[in-house]
């Protein structure tokens, strides 16, 4: 089973970019499809209201369960006093399985990182190329699994690529994806240095193609049993804490 670990899906509330405008899925789902993706993570647009997005999310993943996981998005400063809260509605009414933090809202704290150790759920936090940050992080909570995506960088900034590498061969709760990264030869040299099991396939969907995203992965020639765990098997064992099966009955979403 192939999971594309990072995709956006629902209304922004901004207009200075795709990124907080939409992030519609239709067509990004029929290229999925085609490339052999059998479930797709989704967490909301950059939004000013999370609490809202949130819900936008959940409609979509409880409607379909057996295609969709859920993370909840939360804004480190704006939403501070009721990061706990909005988690865990999210995991245990919703069946959310991890926590989605953008540094260009805010970087994380404390307050984050004691909701995903409470809720036993992954850290995917894009920290915009300031990996000195996640490194603290993941030393100060060794038991929080922390999903640095791009490898560092969405904006290809190769210091980022680098010093995430570096940065997991020295702690082991540091995971990264391959959404969005153009340097192939950073993803090689990951998968030399640290191994395939720290690496999440994900597309940063709907903005980027699917298909191509996952040709990245195709093209490191891994062992199949690597390659499974790249393309699934590691973000399975990394939500196993807070996935709920797909037949368990889920609040409704208001």
């Amino acid at each position: 089973m192939i999971i594309d670990a990072h995709c956006h899906a629902g209304p922004g509330d901004g207009l200075s970019g795709p990124w907080n405008t939409r992030a519609p899925l239709r067509d990004h789902l029929r290229r999925a499809a085609r490339a052999g993706i059998s479930r797709t993570v989704l967490f909301a647009a950059l939004h000013t209201d999370y609490a809202q997005a949130n819900r936008e999310v959940a409609r979509l993943v409880t409607a379909r369960p057996d295609l969709f996981y859920g993370f909840a998005f939360v804004h480190a400063r704006r939403d501070a006093g009721r990061i706990d809260e909005m988690v865990g509605r999210a995991v245990r009414d919703w069946g959310f399985c991890g926590i989605k933090l953008h540094g260009h809202d805010a970087q994380a704290t404390r307050e984050v990182a004691e909701a995903a150790r409470r809720y036993s759920v992954p850290l995917l936090w894009d920290v915009v190329g300031q990996v000195e940050l996640a490194g603290l992080l993941a030393s100060e909570y060794p038991r929080v699994n922390l999903i640095v995506p791009h490898l560092g960088s969405f904006a290809d900034d190769w210091r980022a690529h680098q010093a995430t590498i570096d940065l997991m061969v020295r702690l082991p709760n540091v995971h990264t994806d391959s959404s969005g990264v153009k340097r192939f030869d950073y993803l090689v040299q990951l998968v030399r240095r640290v191994g395939p099991e720290r690496l999440l396939f994900g597309s940063d969907g709907p903005w980027l193609h699917p298909g191509l995203e996952l040709a990245k992965i195709r093209a490191l020639g891994l062992p199949a049993q690597a390659e499974a765990a790249v393309l699934g098997g590691n973000f399975l064992r990394l939500t196993a804490g807070a996935r709920r099966p797909t037949e368990r009955k889920r609040e409704a979403v208001a």
